[in-house]
């Protein structure tokens, strides 16, 4: 299990350093709202993503089980990840919709802007 995890994060950490978006105290919410959202850009569809994998191996686990135990810890299992996609799925639902409420559309995407020429 550890050397999965530490795969995991070795393949996460490229991503994690373009996230280079700061947070200026000038923007006032407007610019926290556009930290979190962008935070959230990344980091939601790998954790929807991990969710459906362990979702789909506990259906794996539950049919390859042989004893009523095994079958009732994959039962466990596969209920754990349909509530942590429903709860990941709920909270990038909120988002925009906060998004859309206070007018705001995330970070910036284009490089340019942040450059000081």
């Amino acid at each position: 299990m550890k050397r999965i995890l530490s795969i995991v994060c070795v393949g996460v950490m490229p991503i994690m350093t373009l996230a280079q978006t700061t947070y200026n105290p000038s923007q006032g919410v407007n610019g926290l709202f556009a930290l979190f959202g962008s935070w959230l850009k990344l980091a939601l569809p790998i954790l929807i993503s991990l969710a459906v994998v362990w979702f789909v191996w506990n259906i794996f686990r539950y049919i390859i089980a042989g004893s009523e135990d095994d079958k009732k810890a994959a039962r466990v299992g596969m209920i754990w990840g349909i509530i942590g996609i429903f709860v990941m799925v709920s909270v990038w639902g909120l988002v925009g919709i906060l998004q859309s409420t206070f007018g705001t559309s995330g970070a910036s995407a284009n490089i340019g802007d942040q450059l000081p020429i």
